[in-house]
């Protein structure tokens, strides 16, 4: 118990002596008659922020790198519409021009499962076929009005690893995974934001 009542007591010492000190720094009120003026406030000049352009890279690709985009985004359609052709090829009676029907005469009820399972599986490559041959015309558009290439979020170029991978990219890989912008891409929007 000895312990306890030095505890306390030694707590009770220390506010006292911070208790003097705080009223110490409280300012004294204005004498009677005095005029008090308001504080004016600080002006604070914009502090400069400097960009090195050098960081967010070039503006756009050069002639030739867009016509190497362009060929590969060719090839890349051709090959496309090739496998699509041969994927409806598959799914359509050559002799009348109509999906292939389940009902025939040699298959039994499971490999008529088994068969209409491919036949979902076909028509699924194929439509995703064909929503890639869309985004490839969509970026041979955008070859054609020089906006290819550039990032739709931050307005630079994608890294061109990305789209000899990517074709179709219209965001670096970065804000495509994470929803956020990459560094280079921070610094643009951060730069776009002072400049208004």
């Amino acid at each position: 118990m000895a312990k306890k009542a030095t505890s306390s007591a030694s707590k009770r010492t220390v506010k006292t002596k911070i208790a003097p000190a705080a009223k110490a720094v409280k300012k004294a009120p204005p004498k009677k008659g005095a005029m008090v003026r308001p504080a004016r406030p600080v002006a604070r000049k914009p502090v400069p922020v400097k960009f090195d352009e050098a960081l967010l890279g070039p503006k756009s690709w050069t002639k030739g790198e867009l016509a190497r985009f362009k060929e590969t985004i060719i090839a890349k359609r051709r090959e496309t519409l090739e496998e699509l052709d041969t994927l409806k090829e598959s799914m359509m009676d050559v002799q009348t021009g109509e999906y292939v029907s389940e009902s025939s005469n040699y298959s039994l009820h499971m490999e008529q499962g088994t068969d209409a399972m491919e036949r979902e599986k076909t028509f699924l490559l194929a439509s995703r076929s064909s929503k890639f041959v869309n985004q490839l015309d969509d970026a041979l558009a955008r070859i054609d009005a020089g906006t290819y290439g550039l990032c739709r979020v931050c307005n630079l170029l994608i890294p061109r690893e990305r789209l000899e991978a990517v074709p179709t990219a219209q965001t670096c890989a970065e804000y495509k995974n994470t929803n956020h912008p990459c560094e280079r891409g921070k610094m643009a929007l951060a730069r776009k934001k002072i400049a208004k």
